[in-house]
């Protein structure tokens, strides 16, 4: 397998890479923390960049990075004046940053991310301690320039403990001009002391109408209608890629008809479903059959407070959510399923269940459920 053939970690399927992303939509607020932190000299050393996942946090870390190896280390011009405090975090399109970064060859940058294991051709499950050590010969190698040094790991969600703590000892002795951005969907699962030492620059989802930017600038083929990708994708638009290449839509449309069939559960139906994520071949299915049986739970719960959803993910959806819960009562019952079944799957996928007997064990539970709960 060639070097551009190799899957790359921190990207998603069908989508360009977070560095080749031309624009960031939808987070504004934290590139506005962080330009008013450079221009006004409190530029830390760590920065936590935080929020779900696919909303823009490592498109956000690569714009950082190019920014700050743009801009000049003294912030002065070539014959000695001062340079305009910068207003954007824009750089000039023809910049040579540019070229070097999509190339991944800009000697002053490092990204930490899992890595290709060639002796069983896949990628590796977190980011070893290996990786992390390579740190030291890249601040051998590009300390003589003198320049900035950016570092970007992708994602610390995934560092294994040794490599938490080689980082770790980074942080706490930082090389003069580094800067370095983590990025982590779940900040709460860090050590507290990477914690501590980084400034956290926090993502939020997108708003519907800067969905659909982000999404038109992907190139990916969209979908006629969509207000249900929307409505699964809740501002994500990693998510909603994620949903387009694996068939989301279809897929929910299929669970909320079998759900609509409960508690006289078209059992058939079930099976249908649960042979359809047997086998190596269908892994990514099985873990978005999970996913969205765990997403429509949530909708469940939240029909008997709020009442249903708008917009619809699913065609009758309203319908049945407010069948399955009529009330608040019948909410926090839904509520604790989604939280005992969650726990459930992530068990079963752990220690490698049947896809199939993990899924029919879901759908049972969940028509149990609703034979105590569903409106007559």
């Amino acid at each position: 397998m060639s070097d551009t053939d190799i899957p790359q970690s921190d990207s998603i399927a069908g989508a360009p890479h977070p560095r080749e992303t031309a624009h960031l939509i939808g987070q504004s607020e934290p590139e506005g923390n962080f330009l008013e932190a450079y221009n006004s000299d409190r530029l830390h050393h760590a920065w936590l960049i935080t929020g779900n996942r696919g909303v823009g946090k490592a498109t956000l870390a690569w714009r950082l990075a190019r920014f700050l190896l743009a801009e000049p280390v003294d912030g002065g011009t070539l014959f000695g004046g001062a340079l305009p405090k910068p207003d954007t975090l824009e750089i000039s399109a023809d910049h040579p940053i540019n070229a070097r970064m999509l190339a991944l060859s800009e000697p002053r940058l490092f990204l930490l991310r899992r890595a290709w294991d060639e002796k069983t051709k896949k990628l590796k499950s977190v980011i070893t301690v290996d990786e992390a050590r390579k740190l030291r010969g890249f601040f051998a190698l590009s300390a003589a320039d003198g320049g900035r040094r950016v570092v970007i790991v992708d994602t610390a969600d995934e560092m294994n403990p040794n490599a938490a703590n080689a980082l770790l000892k980074l942080l706490e002795e930082p090389p003069e001009r580094t800067t370095l951005f983590l990025i982590s969907h779940q900040p709460s699962r860090l050590l507290p002391t990477i914690r501590s030492r980084c400034r956290e620059l926090r993502c939020h989802n997108l708003a519907p109408d800067e969905m659909a930017r982000a999404l038109a600038q992907t190139g990916i083929n969209l979908p006629a209608d969509t207000t249900a990708l929307s409505a699964l994708a809740d501002g994500s638009v990693g998510e909603a890629v994620r949903l387009i290449n694996l068939g989301g839509l279809e897929i929910y449309a299929e669970l909320t008809g079998l759900f609509g069939t409960m508690p006289n559960l078209d059992r058939p139906r079930a099976q249908r479903l649960a042979q359809s994520a047997v086998g190596a071949a269908n892994a990514n299915r099985l873990g978005l059959i999970l996913t969205l049986t765990n997403q429509f739970l949530a909708r469940t719960a939240r029909a008997g407070i709020i009442g249903p959803p708008t917009p619809e993910a699913a065609n009758n959806e309203s319908a049945i959510l407010t069948r399955l819960a009529p009330n608040a009562f019948a909410a926090h019952q839904w509520a604790e399923l989604q939280q005992s079944i969650g726990a459930r799957m992530r068990h079963g996928v752990a220690v490698n269940l049947d896809p199939a007997a993990l899924i029919l064990d879901m759908v049972l539970k969940i028509n149990a459920l609703a034979g105590k709960t569903a409106a007559r």
